[in-house]
């Protein structure tokens, strides 16, 4: 009898044991499973990320290639054309009006020197990109422009900074394309750990019906916001202008 209970004992405790080691085999599948499928989501959103940063910086360097485009012809030909006039037409009581014009020129071509380097965009400084952004639409009177910097600069993500930038360039465009404004102001504060940028126009404004019907592309500057961690919040009324936060976390 004791030579039976002991026979079962070990049987029963083999069982348990071969159970307890199936158990831990199968729990070690599970959670390796699931550390293979958090690794392959982080590798797809590590590409996703990369993409969007290549299709953004390459989104800036359009843009900024028409604006050159634009100023060339525009702006700069319409100097030129006018200095040659000048020239055509000089005395020595005029003279001074050619060298006002030329010097505008020159002013205008070493502006646009700031943005044709392709590594200003690689290595984009935020603070400096929009300064630029707002110097060129006070230079072609484009709308009144004003930025304020407070608190003490930190160095943004290079990465980051990318995004920021190409956010805060779609909100310009629409400003100056829709809003019908008279004033643009952009205000940067660097707090300890954050980042929180204002960009608000005095425009016309619109509805939150309008902006489904218009697709003014605000979905698309939110979810890029959300690539970087940062949030991107619009306000806006009807005739009263529109306004972007963006808060992004040091």
């Amino acid at each position: 009898m004791e030579s039976e209970a002991s026979q079962i004992i070990l049987y029963a405790t083999t069982l348990i044991i071969v159970l307890f080691v199936i158990f831990i085999v199968l729990l070690f599948g599970f959670f390796q499973k699931r550390k293979n499928l958090l690794l392959q989501q982080q590798e797809e959103n590590k590409k996703r990320f990369e993409r969007e940063i290549a299709e953004t910086q390459i989104e800036i360097r359009e843009e900024t290639l028409r604006n050159i485009s634009w100023e060339l012809h525009d702006n700069i030909g319409q100097l030129l054309t006018l200095a040659k006039i000048q020239l055509q037409n000089a005395t020595p009581e005029n003279i001074d009006e050619v060298s006002i014009t030329i010097s505008k020129g020159l002013t205008e071509v070493r502006a646009l020197s700031k943005l044709i380097n392709p590594e200003a965009i690689k290595n984009i400084n935020l603070k400096e990109a929009v300064q630029l952004e707002i110097d060129r639409f006070n230079r072609l009177n484009f709308i009144k422009s004003t930025l304020k910097v407070t608190g003490i600069e930190q160095k943004i993500n290079e990465k980051s900074s990318i995004i920021i930038f190409r956010i805060l360039q779609e909100f310009f465009s629409n400003t100056i394309k829709h809003s019908k404004a008279s004033n643009l102001i952009v205000l940067i504060n660097f707090s300890k750990n954050e980042l929180e940028i204002v960009a608000k126009d005095d425009g016309i404004g619109f509805s939150s019906e309008e902006n489904k019907s218009t697709g003014i592309g605000l979905e698309n500057i939110k979810n890029r916001a959300k690539l970087i961690g940062a949030t991107a919040v619009f306000l806006s009324e009807k005739n009263k202008g529109t306004s972007l936060k963006i808060t992004y976390k040091l």
